[in-house]
């Protein structure tokens, strides 16, 4: 598919990004917790996301887009994103998604989450800078954006579930 520019996503209305990473452990509720605040670039709401995959289960520092504006703005023009980081972008309404790359300089793997909180579908390594839409497999309650390649890296697959 296509590239993906820093954060942003195209909703099939709509423009919307997200970015995500994560940990393990025990002490994932202390941590996850006194992660939370603002990011230091963007300004947006830290929030807590747990991908629970075969392996184990890991938390992402997540930047909340919970607007229009914001999912419009996504990653764009953002030159790095750990890799315990990533962006929210919540559906207010369940509707099938499209993201594209455009104004973004990072791979980013773009997670669709479905109506259930698993991942439907992964458009993994989203080539920067690219027009090229990538769509959700069906409705989505959300899109979560980490690192690219992050997702293979955490054996994060469609069916793990998501949860914030």
């Amino acid at each position: 598919m296509g590239r993906r520019s820093t954060g942003l996503i195209v909703g099939i209305l709509g423009c919307m990004t997200a970015a995500c990473s994560p940990q393990t452990g025990a002490g994932v509720a202390q941590e996850a917790e006194a992660e939370t605040g603002a990011h230091p670039v963007s300004g947006l709401e830290i929030i807590p996301v747990v991908v629970a995959t075969k392996q184990g289960s890991h938390t992402f520092r997540t930047e909340l887009a919970d607007t229009p504006e914001l999912q419009a703005k996504g990653l764009m023009f953002r030159t790095e994103l750990g890799p315990d980081e990533a962006m929210l972008f919540p559906n207010e309404e369940p509707t099938a998604r499209s993201f594209w790359m455009k104004n973004t300089p990072i791979p980013l793997d773009i997670i669709f989450v479905g109506l259930d909180g698993r991942i439907a579908n992964i458009a993994a390594m989203a080539e920067p800078y690219s027009e090229d839409p990538v769509y959700s497999i069906g409705s989505t309650s959300a899109v979560l954006e980490i690192a690219g390649g992050r997702a293979e890296e955490l054996g994060i697959e469609a069916g793990d579930r998501v949860t914030w």
